[in-house]
């Protein structure tokens, strides 16, 4: 990838060139693809496991599940760097509020009642443990409020590591999905730790396209050969050892092999990220509608048993639903549905708090600095995910 391609941001004070306010091309379209693969992943995963399971669909599921959500929270942990740098502004404490808990209330609540009337059932909404895809929200919630936190340690990775490590150990309930919180957090807090310089060598590089193609395609032929060997449990990673019926020291050795993978995976998928905009670009300010709403196609295509079509499990009717599921995600974060459903997105309730300036309040203390003595890159105000 030529230097000279890459629209470059203005330089900061101490000479870098993501730390920009303003929005930067190659993470507004590794968003967007991140996020197109969350929308193929719930696209693909109720034909896993169906009757007419096709080998090559199981491959493709289990290789996106490899690494997507680690790619998709460690982009979230890189644009989470704001709210560590003053954790006690009322400004940035209103927007993680109305970003993540207050979307997942009424998440929640909405995919909860329409798997009620799916189910024609009446079960209690239970707001305690996440449902479907709105578990999210609540993760992201916790990471951020702890940003400051693993600003301030010095291995953060390492610490956040262990962290993963002693989760599998536990058997953790379904509440508020802790599992998963945990065994992710390593992959927030490296997006949120990791320098600048690293970022731009991996757009910059030229020789890594190609290489990155050779790695997926390798990726894809293992993962098809023993695809039918490799139990889904341990890509989805909210299970410790026991739900995996695995020794502690068994589940930890392949809990480390997924995060490499996953890690060597995201290099390659952010080696493949175009670094210029283009005409999708614009469509990364919506990721978050698109992930929040896509959930409601998948479950009205459930209520209709589509991954019992035999279309649907053929060549043919693979293509047509992953491109209607790339589609989708345009569509889904296009300005006319972020205007239809912007209440419930990204809710605007100032007259929920009190009437204090956003802005830095007197007094307040200095950033926190990235590792490396950098300040944290501030990126647009509006980017939940």
């Amino acid at each position: 990838m030529s230097v000279s391609a890459l629209p470059r941001q203005p330089a900061s004070s101490d000479g870098g060139t993501l730390s920009s306010p303003s929005r930067d091309a190659y993470f507004d379209n590794a968003k967007l693809m991140a996020t197109t693969l969350v929308v193929l992943g719930h696209t693909w995963g109720p034909l896993v496991g169906s009757p007419n399971e096709i080998r090559g669909v199981r491959a493709l599921y289990l290789l996106v599940y490899a690494f997507h959500m680690p790619l998709f929270v460690m982009i979230s942990g890189y644009f989470s760097r704001s709210f560590a740098q003053n954790s006690s502004d009322p400004g940035r404490l209103r927007r993680l509020l109305t970003s993540t808990l207050v979307p997942y209330l009424i998440f929640a609540t909405a995919y909860q009642l329409y798997n009620n009337y799916r189910r024609d059932e009446s079960n209690p909404i239970d707001l305690v443990t996440p449902f479907y895809l709105t578990w999210f929200l609540v993760a992201l919630f916790v990471w951020r409020i702890s940003a400051a936190l693993w600003l301030n340690l010095r291995a953060p990775v390492a610490v956040a590591t262990a962290v993963m490590l002693a989760s599998g150990a536990a058997s953790l309930s379904g509440e508020l999905d802790l599992a998963r919180i945990l065994q992710l957090l390593p992959f927030f807090v490296l997006g949120l730790t990791v320098r600048r310089e690293h970022l731009e060598r991996i757009r910059d590089t030229r020789w890594l396209r190609p290489v990155a193609v050779l790695v997926f395609v390798a990726a894809l032929a293992i993962v098809y050969r023993y695809a039918p060997q490799l139990p889904a449990g341990w890509f989805y990673r909210h299970s410790g050892h026991a739900q995996l019926d695995v020794s502690w020291a068994t589940w930890a050795v392949g809990a480390l092999g997924l995060a490499a993978a996953a890690l060597v995976l995201s290099v390659a998928f952010l080696g493949l990220v175009p670094a210029k905009h283009n005409l999708f670009t614009p469509l990364a300010t919506g990721t978050q509608y698109t992930y929040l709403l896509h959930g409601f196609i998948v479950q009205i295509a459930l209520a209709y048993k589509f991954q019992n079509s035999p279309f649907v499990n053929s060549l043919a009717g693979l293509v047509t639903i992953s491109a209607l599921a790339v589609l989708a995600t345009g569509i889904l974060a296009s300005p006319p549905v972020r205007r239809l459903f912007g209440w419930a997105v990204e809710p605007k309730m100032g007259w929920a708090f009190a009437d204090v300036r956003a802005g830095k309040p007197a007094g307040a203390r200095r950033p926190v600095t990235a590792p490396g003595g950098t300040a944290p890159p501030s990126p647009p105000p509006s980017t939940p995910l």
